[in-house]
């Protein structure tokens, strides 16, 4: 792509996202994402309805009075997005092709997390770690990181979860909130999730098309597998054919929630026909409740 071209839809992902991280989003990502803990700050004397938790019994000892420790929260975090650059990306039959979809919704998350002073990152991933951004604050590099998710161009067309969710527990020492973006057409990434979900804050975002739900009825066609190549013919005027793929897909992402839950993972699933905004506000609320 032209660098003039890159520039400008660069500048459009970036008026359209912003405003949105700013106008929807500002407030609710701060509650939704809170900091890594709670720092000791200072004692005070104890007033009535105060945590008993939190009296510090040794001053409270010294001055024979009762004294609590008082926190405050830690508010920077790390942002990690894992985005999935494998062949199903370039999917879309409506609105937008899944790649623009994610693009945005990456671009939304990284302007919401510099407005809360967060650190964001990237790992681009096929079945291996394309590219990895480390995080840093600051608008030039989110501009980056969005230029990067416009131009990228990977080695593999494969998905395979397990290694940037690998690489993400060994990069990333201190504990982040993490979102996987991803169709999450893999069928083997319990595990490595788990392990991830143990260190850090896991948020899984999956984009799909309409038309990966059903077959169309238009006869006899010719498809592909985006990921491999492999072609077939399929006779989608068939009533079986139809319904035997929406029953495979019905399983599928029965068997991808199943995981997600078992994992303790909070996530969400967005249309590339659909408004992104009511979902992630969706997901922000839930999470303003636990």
């Amino acid at each position: 792509m032209e660098t003039s071209e890159l520039l400008k839809k660069v500048r459009k992902i970036e008026i359209k996202t912003r405003g949105l991280s700013r106008q929807v989003f500002a407030g609710q990502y701060h509650s939704a994402f809170k900091g890594r803990g709670m720092m000791f700050s200072e004692v005070r004397e104890y007033h009535y309805g105060d945590d008993l938790r939190n009296i510090d019994w040794n001053v409270t000892a010294r001055f024979n009075h009762p004294y609590i420790k008082v926190y405050e929260e830690e508010r920077e975090l790390t942002v990690m997005l894992l985005i999935d650059v494998s062949g199903s990306r370039d999917f879309g039959t409506r609105h937008m092709l899944k790649r623009d979809m994610v693009t945005e919704i990456a671009a939304v998350l990284s302007f919401s997390a510099i407005q809360n002073n967060d650190k964001i990152g990237v790992i681009f991933f096929t079945d291996r770690v394309e590219k990895f951004i480390p995080p840093k604050k600051g608008r030039q590099h989110i501009l980056r990181v969005i230029r990067e998710l416009i131009d990228f161009r990977p080695e593999s067309r494969r998905t395979d979860l397990t290694e940037p969710l690998r690489f993400l527990t060994n990069a990333i020492k201190k504990r982040c909130t993490a979102f996987v973006i991803s169709d999450f057409m893999d069928h083997d990434f319990e595990s490595p999730l788990q392990i991830s979900g143990n260190k850090h804050d896991m948020v899984a975002i999956r984009v799909y098309d309409h038309r990966e739900t059903e077959l169309p009825d238009v006869g006899l066609v010719q498809m592909r597998d985006a990921e491999t190549g492999e072609q077939m013919w399929v006779d989608t005027s068939k009533r079986s054919v139809r319904e035997f793929y929406y029953q495979w897909y019905l399983k599928k992402q029965k068997e991808i929630n199943d995981i997600l839950v078992r994992c303790g993972v909070d996530h969400i699933a967005i249309r590339t026909d659909e408004d992104y905004v009511p979902p992630l506000i969706q997901l922000f609320k839930k999470r303003e409740r636990a």
